[in-house]
């Protein structure tokens, strides 16, 4: 009975068992099969997202980038008041700091006190000009006045020299008639063919007549001493009148230059008082750019030099990405190609365009490039900056600061 009960049980288990078999191969199977499902998934997931990834070129090395302005003082002087503090935000123009003004303003005032006495010399020196010209014209025309008069007188002199000869030559022959006849006379009055009276008249009038030659000789030499005389007032009056054209030229030039000479202290007044105005201007120190107020150092009372930076301005309208890429990534950059920037700080993406790519890598841009010929060599991906412009008329672009991380995607062309 109890072999019989066995065998009874044993039959009901295998009855039990038989129809478990089929459930389990059918649940290995659902777990195969969900399985390669989601590895399929995962695979399809795997290869839409390299199809995605490969039309962009990512980086984590970005960062945004903008102007820092540093103002300093152009000139010398001691601050009188400060408009600005730190991360104030200011416009172009307007007043960040002042210089105590009075030093420039007395410098000023002297420079137009120059200025207005080099132009009074200007418009004392330039009648010069026209008096020295009408002077000219003036001893010219009574140089040439005085020439004509000389030579005048000296042809009136030769007129008169050749009638003195001409008086000297009648006397001289006058006289010799007057001695002939003298001599005759004597023969006759020692023959007593004459009278007294008669001989004595003869005589008177030789005597006469030799006293003509000798007032007529005398006054023919007066008269060549005249033609001389004469001659040198025409060569006197020639040299005066060569001296006022010669010298005419010359002595506009002398005037001209003297008035180009006070027209160029003018205009050097004129650049002083300038020079004065631009270092009176400098007193007042402006904001040369929109943006923010940083590293300020400029306090009331400081005494300034030139060059000294007082504060920085951080220009926030004109922010650009510095994106280090590494050379494996450049050989399908270009400029101009669209990029998403993502900016960490704001939680928030921008648009922008490749705009530059840069000339050398990182390393060889610092301070201490490396020098791979020197030692040993290790091969290591280098980096180069590539400049990314935001689009404008962005929301949100005032909100960026310089500094700030970003992950720039580029769209790449395929």
């Amino acid at each position: 009975m109890s072999l019989d009960g066995n065998a009874s049980t044993l039959l009901e288990e295998e009855a039990n068992q038989e129809p478990s078999q089929p459930s389990v191969v059918n649940g290995r199977r659902r777990a195969f099969t969900i399985f390669f499902i989601v590895l399929g998934v995962i695979a399809l997931g795997a290869f839409l997202y390299w199809l995605y990834a490969r039309q962009y070129e990512t980086t984590d090395d970005a960062f945004v980038e903008m102007h820092l302005g540093p103002v300093s003082s152009r000139i010398e002087g001691t601050i009188t008041k400060v408009y600005v503090e730190n991360n104030q935000f200011v416009h172009a123009g307007d007043p960040l700091v002042d210089l105590d003004p009075r030093d420039n303003q007395a410098a000023l005032d002297q420079s137009l006190a120059v200025l207005n006495q080099a132009r009074s010399q200007v418009l004392a020196q330039r009648p010069n000009v026209l008096i020295t010209k009408v002077e000219n014209d003036t001893n010219v025309s009574a140089g040439e006045a005085g020439l004509a008069n000389a030579q005048a007188a000296l042809a009136s002199a030769e007129l008169d020299r050749q009638s003195a000869a001409a008086r000297l030559s009648e006397a001289e022959a006058n006289s010799a008639k007057a001695q002939a006849d003298l001599a005759r006379y004597k023969i006759l009055i020692a023959k007593e063919e004459v009278s007294q009276q008669e001989y004595d008249q003869i005589e008177t009038a030789a005597k006469a007549q030799a006293a003509n030659v000798t007032a007529s000789r005398a006054a023919s030499e007066s008269a060549a001493r005249v033609v001389e005389q004469r001659r040198a007032q025409v060569q006197e009056a020639e040299s005066r009148l060569r001296q006022y054209r010669g010298t005419a030229t010359q002595l506009i030039a002398i005037r001209e230059a003297s008035v180009h000479s006070q027209e160029a202290n003018s205009q050097s007044a004129e650049a002083q008082v300038e020079q004065s105005r631009l270092r009176l201007s400098y007193t007042k120190i402006t904001a040369p750019a929109d943006g923010i107020v940083m590293k300020r150092s400029a306090e009331i009372g400081v005494q300034v030099s030139p060059g000294q930076p007082l504060l920085t301005i951080a220009q926030t309208g004109d922010a650009w990405v510095t994106a280090n890429f590494k050379e494996t990534q450049l050989f399908r950059l270009r400029p101009k190609q669209p990029v998403r920037i993502h900016v960490d700080a704001l939680g928030r993406d921008f648009d922008g365009y490749v705009e530059t790519i840069g000339g050398a890598t990182g390393a060889i841009a610092s301070v201490l490039p490396p020098e791979n010929a020197t030692g040993n060599f290790v091969k290591v991906v280098q980096r180069i900056p590539v400049r990314l412009r935001f689009d404008p008329n962005q929301t949100g672009l005032d909100l960026l600061r310089a500094g700030m991380s970003v992950e720039p995607g580029v769209r790449v062309n395929r």
